[in-house]
């Protein structure tokens, strides 16, 4: 027999089921709403004004530092200013990255889309965090799908996400540094004087700016250009000039190469180079006689002054080139002599042919 007792402690289990079966689905209502087509991060769209530095960190111990300086971005482990174009393309993506679909929320299935958290070196995702006065949002980024989307998954929330667009969070250093150097076309070089180390100095010269080949003066007897514009590239190895890192400068050593710049219009770069290892590094030294290059010789010393600029290997190979690799190649003496012989024998036979006959003894 039910007493009112009994009676009462079934209804109270009967609703809190219902209230509980309630909330569960209020719940999966409101994650279908707030996660799927909506922004990963919510509040930095309207905050990226105030954003005042980006770290990027990966479980090796990689890591890149954008941080905002009073009229630039700059790289925190350079010391050097940044890409701007890339850091507010990074910005502007991690602000649009929109949820595709929901993945997994359960920790052991995290390192399959590389979304775990980065305190081990076999992780295989990227933190990111962005700072700005008071507040910073953290969100690892994991693996790509396909070439617009990626796994990403907020901080310290068990929830995964397929999202897009795919931002670039590379924390190479390398990777954000404003890679412009110097652009100075063939077109405005009247002289190149080139230093290689240990090799014959040389110059490549010409007149005027409507000359359209250069020249090298006081070529070694006997040798000649492999043909009439080989020293044109020379000229133009300051042109498109970009870096690949930077470091900051140490002691010229012994063994550096040289090559100096002159433009008609009083311009004169000083370049020295050295390798190091699998480094290509140069330094940078500009000074003017001209008012009208003044100023850009005052901005690649501000800039550069201090640092050592690593470039491409192709690019140092072509700034302090042998002169031997402008000449063709002499003849070898074996072909040399052969030739000579056969000269001689075709003007003795000449020489024969036109002398008197002899006559015959009595």
């Amino acid at each position: 027999m039910m007493t009112p007792r009994r009676f009462t402690l079934l209804a109270i289990a009967g609703l809190a089921v219902i209230a509980l079966a309630l909330w569960v689905s209020s719940q999966r209502h409101l994650e279908r709403t707030l996660v799927l087509g909506q922004p990963v991060l919510p509040s930095l769209k309207s905050a990226l004004n105030a954003v005042t530095e980006v770290r990027m960190v990966r479980g090796d111990g990689t890591r890149a530092s954008l941080r905002k300086g009073a009229d630039t971005w700059m790289v925190a482990e350079r010391d050097f200013p940044a890409d701007f174009g890339r850091v507010r393309k990074l910005l502007l993506d991690l602000a649009d990255l929109q949820i595709v679909e929901e993945k997994t929320r359960d920790p052991a299935n995290y390192p399959q889309i590389g979304v775990e958290d980065v305190t081990s070196p076999k992780a295989g995702g990227t933190r990111v965090e962005i700072l700005s006065p008071g507040k910073t949002l953290s969100l690892i980024v994991g693996k790509p799908s396909g070439m617009k989307s990626v796994y990403a998954r907020v901080g310290g929330e068990p929830q995964s996400v397929l999202a897009t667009p795919q931002p670039s969070t590379d924390a190479d250093p390398r990777h954000w540094l404003e890679r412009s150097v110097i652009d100075l076309p063939q077109e405005r070089i009247k002289e190149v004087s080139v230093q290689p180390h240990g090799a014959p100095a040389y110059v490549v010269t010409r007149t005027s700016a409507q000359q359209a080949d250069f020249t090298v003066p006081n070529l070694p007897k006997g040798r000649e250009l492999v043909s009439s514009s080989a020293a044109n590239p020379q000229a133009g190895g300051l042109a498109s000039l970009e870096l690949d890192d930077v470091h900051k400068a140490a002691a010229v050593p012994a063994d550096a190469d040289h090559a100096t710049f002159t433009t008609f219009n009083g311009l004169t770069v000083d370049v020295t180079g050295h390798k190091d290892g699998d480094r290509r590094l140069i330094t940078l030294n500009a000074q003017s006689s001209a008012k009208e290059t003044a100023d850009e010789a005052q901005r690649l010393n501000t800039r550069f002054g201090g640092w050592e600029i690593e470039i491409p290997s192709y690019k140092y190979d072509g700034l302090f080139k042998p002169l031997e690799d402008l000449l063709k190649k002499p003849e070898e003496p074996k072909k040399a002599a052969a030739k000579g012989a056969k000269k001689g024998a075709a003007g003795s036979n000449k020489t024969g042919a036109g002398a008197p006959e002899q006559s015959p003894a009595k």
